[in-house]
């Protein structure tokens, strides 16, 4: 029996029949085609997933749609301005080539906002400690924490 649920997805509302077995990783995709979320081992593991519920991550692989009710989600297509300017964090990746191949990047880019959100100017051991539930396979740490100091050097200027 599908259960009637309403989230605020990247500033829009959204109301939909969902069956309550339905992840929320399959939700956004398929249901809303916001494919930057990514699904990577389906364990909740890799970060792969991570998007924000309520401005806090969550592993949208292990979560059910029904769970986030109510809720107000970003994603990855959620950051950059609607004129397409680059969020700080889109930003610092691009210029520290803080990413390999890419697949990690929506998931360590979500982890890393909420970071900056708690600690607008983290130190290289709380990056990494704010990072850690995400996976590059790509063993490219050194650039994604260079990425976020970027960030953060920035938004600081811009403040």
């Amino acid at each position: 029996m599908k259960r009637t649920i309403t989230l605020t997805v990247n500033g829009t509302t959204y109301t939909r029949d969902v069956e309550p077995r339905t992840l929320l990783v399959h939700f956004l995709r398929e249901e809303l085609a916001l494919t930057g979320t990514h699904i990577g081992c389906d364990t909740s593991q890799c970060g792969a997933c991570t998007v924000l519920l309520n401005g806090n991550s969550i592993k949208s692989c292990t979560a059910f749609a029904v769970q986030a009710d109510g809720g107000e989600i970003t994603t990855i297509e959620g950051l950059a301005a609607e004129d397409g300017k680059l969020h700080p964090l889109q930003e610092g990746f691009w210029e520290e080539h803080g990413l390999q191949c890419g697949y990690c990047t929506p998931g360590m880019i979500l982890s890393s906002e909420q970071l900056l959100q708690r600690n607008p100017n983290p130190s290289e051991e709380e990056i990494r400690k704010g990072i850690e539930g995400n996976l590059c396979r790509c063993t490219g740490y050194q650039n994604i924490v260079k990425a976020v100091q970027h960030a953060a050097k920035n938004s600081a200027a811009k403040a």
